[in-house]
């Protein structure tokens, strides 16, 4: 049993450069002799977001929760199985193969691992030249000293055009990778774990570059991480996923400041803090993350979450994603106000009426 509930979504934001609505991505689960579909992997299960030029939307979540699904299916990287993609007013899921291509030239990605990523073949040089002419943006000298101005621009010097990836670290790599991508000139960037992989030190050089670069060019980012305190760092708002589907987004301030979502706040708990002496008051959540293959019914979080009103109507009722405040986005029945009256969760089993519930993370 699902209560039927209004579909919700956050609003636009001002002339957002993306919009995403309900996307989703299912993967079929095949068995038997004849690998018939015995059901659905849901990776991405209806997720809705803007994002405007020259902003930073921060996608974050455990291991497996959907995000690199969700930033390849906006790139069509992978296809989508539904919902809707509109960058600058263009429909992008309708592109054609040719339009598509061309709709590349603004929307490009810079992949977790900046090895794998690179072709050890291909020169530097030849792959951050490679989309240039691939586009018709430049050819011969012209296309040469682009790249070397581009290289330049991400803190690499030109005369290493001439060598393979295998010869450089990590985090020049993963420059190499943001300079292969800034080569068609985007105005929209998916980086996917992109410092993940990195020394906390190259980490901190990367990410203070693609702010630079951000200001610069006027980029949109979707950075999508694990690592909650180099979002706080580097996005403008933030989106929490949990098995596929968005929880809680909200501006970074009031994120970090006042987590609403249950699993939200288990997450910034786990936040280390840089001082031997400080400990911060751990939530600790019980059991395993379900699998998307056979999610749990009403609310995905509810046979994890800590909050004291949970009750059989979170295991009933699937939580719309609903204004708490002011640009603050919740999935979560018993965080009032919402939309599911007391009523309407009483008629679904609820016992335990709704209450504000956002405990102290402070250090002590």
């Amino acid at each position: 049993m699902t209560l039927p509930l209004p579909n919700s979504h956050p609003p636009p934001s001002i002339q957002p450069l993306l919009s995403v609505r309900n996307l989703a991505k299912h993967f079929p689960i095949k068995s038997g002799l004849f690998r018939r579909v015995a059901g659905n992997l849901r990776a991405v299960d209806g997720i809705s977001f803007d994002i405007a030029s020259g902003e930073t939307l921060g996608l974050v979540g455990e291991s497996g929760c959907g995000k690199t699904t969700a930033g390849r299916a906006i790139l069509r990287l992978v296809e989508p199985t539904s919902g809707d993609v509109t960058f600058d007013g263009i429909n992008v899921l309708s592109l054609n193969a040719g339009a598509m291509r061309a709709m590349r030239r603004q929307m490009q990605i810079v992949f977790q691992d900046p090895f794998s990523s690179l072709n050890p073949r291909m020169t530097v040089g030849a792959t951050v030249r490679e989309g240039l002419i691939i586009h018709a943006i430049a050819e011969g000298a012209a296309a040469d000293a682009r790249m070397r101005k581009l290289l330049e621009e991400v803190g690499l010097r030109p005369e290493y055009a001439s060598r393979y990836p295998h010869e450089f670290s990590g985090g020049q790599r993963q420059r190499i990778g943001i300079a292969r991508a800034l080569s068609v000139e985007p105005r929209f960037i998916v980086c996917d774990e992109a410092v993940s992989a990195l020394d906390v030190s190259v980490q901190a050089q990367v990410i203070n570059l693609m702010q630079d670069l951000q200001r610069d060019r006027g980029l949109a980012y979707l950075f999508i991480a694990h690592d909650l305190s180099i979002v706080e760092h580097i996005a403008d708002r933030v989106a929490v996923m949990y098995l596929g589907r968005i929880v809680e987004l909200a501006s970074r301030e009031d994120l970090y400041r006042e987590p609403v979502m249950p699993y939200t706040q288990a997450l910034l708990s786990a936040i280390p803090i840089p001082d031997p002496k400080t400990r911060r008051r751990r939530i600790v959540l019980s059991g395993d993350v379900p699998s998307p293959a056979n999610p749990p019914p009403g609310c995905p979080f509810h046979p994890r979450c800590h909050h004291p009103s949970r009750d059989a109507a979170c295991s009933v009722i699937v939580p719309p994603l609903e204004e708490k405040a002011s640009g603050h986005w919740v999935a979560c029945i018993k965080q009032p106000p919402s939309m599911v009256s007391w009523e309407s969760q009483k008629e679904a089993g609820g016992t335990r009426q709704p209450e504000r519930h956002v405990p102290m993370m402070a250090p002590t």
